[in-house]
């Protein structure tokens, strides 16, 4: 995990100066929903979001293992994994952005301020730009910030198998929930 966390934190380039102001956590949230309309729900959660924000400039930076997202059933969480994700291969997802609405946000004064990030998302080996609305909250001087975004399969090369294609959406609800403290 220290050497994920230092390769994180090289990739991400901040300066000195600015790693005094980064905010940090490791167990930000990741969740997925297939609005699909078969009566099976495919749903996941990942607890184990490694994520970095610089308020200075508004850098925005994720990082998540795709074997961490669980699921109700064991079976769904096998196929994620080995037949659609291919996690062995692809073994983690991650997104560097910004938010692009930086001067609107104010991170010393308590509040929930809208925010939109733009960046380059990667899954399954893939690289796209996305844009997504989201929310900053500042409370009691910490960071949290969320997000929604629509992720297509197909954008990704994730296909899925004609036999279960009523039971998966080709358009996945995405939700981002991160709690940041100062990086130490």
């Amino acid at each position: 995990m220290k050497k994920t966390v230092f390769l994180f934190a090289a990739a991400f380039s901040i300066t000195a100066a600015h790693a005094q102001n980064m905010q940090m956590t490791k167990t930000g949230k990741i969740s997925f929903y297939s609005r699909a309309k078969s009566i099976d729900k495919v749903e996941a959660d990942n607890n184990e979001v490694l994520s970095m924000l610089n308020p200075q400039n508004g850098e925005l930076a994720f990082s998540v293992l795709i074997k961490g997202f669980h699921f109700e059933s064991a079976l769904m969480e096998e196929h994620f994994n080995e037949n659609y994700l291919e996690s062995s291969k692809y073994p983690k997802s991650t997104f560097k952005g910004k938010i692009t609405n930086l001067s609107t946000i104010n991170f010393t004064k308590d509040g929930v301020y809208p925010a939109t990030v733009d960046g380059e998302l990667t899954i399954h080996g893939v690289t796209q730009k996305v844009s997504a609305p989201g929310s900053v909250t500042v409370k009691g001087g910490k960071i949290a910030a969320s997000a929604k975004l629509q992720v297509k399969l197909k954008d990704y090369n994730i296909s899925i198998p004609s036999l279960v294609a009523d039971k998966i959406s080709e358009d996945i609800d995405v939700t981002v929930d991160c709690k940041y403290e100062p990086k130490s």
